[in-house]
């Protein structure tokens, strides 16, 4: 006997409470200014992190600033990571994964050190 799960449609799976908690926690193991706490926002399929910008390096003052966006593309089934260039004011892509978790990791270590600033 076959047994199949029907999503209805038009439910969006993203952005959602969970993953929005479960970034915000795995953020707290990130290499980079671990000493600040970033905010995680939900977003039209995705979300986006936000964090105090403690290098002055983007906000003299310190404020929040961009620093990633993620989003699900429901058509390929795959996380789509983008940074913020903010010399230029845009988001540009960066890499895509089958899992967000994935995605997460790449944002934690950085290693271009393009998120966090």
């Amino acid at each position: 006997m076959k047994v199949t799960r029907k999503v209805p449609g038009g439910v969006i799976a993203h952005p959602n409470e969970l993953d929005r908690k479960r970034i915000e926690r795995a953020l707290l193991s990130r290499k980079y200014y671990r000493y600040v706490s970033p905010n995680v926002t939900p977003v039209k399929a995705g979300y986006l992190i936000e964090s105090p910008c403690c290098s002055r390096n983007i906000d003299r003052d310190g404020g929040l600033i961009d620093v990633a966006v993620f989003r699900y593309d429901t058509v390929s089934r795959t996380w789509k990571l983008f940074f913020k260039n903010h010399a230029r004011g845009i988001w540009e892509f960066y890499s895509m994964y089958h899992r967000l978790a994935s995605a997460i990791d790449e944002l934690n270590t950085d290693p271009e050190r393009l998120f966090w600033q």
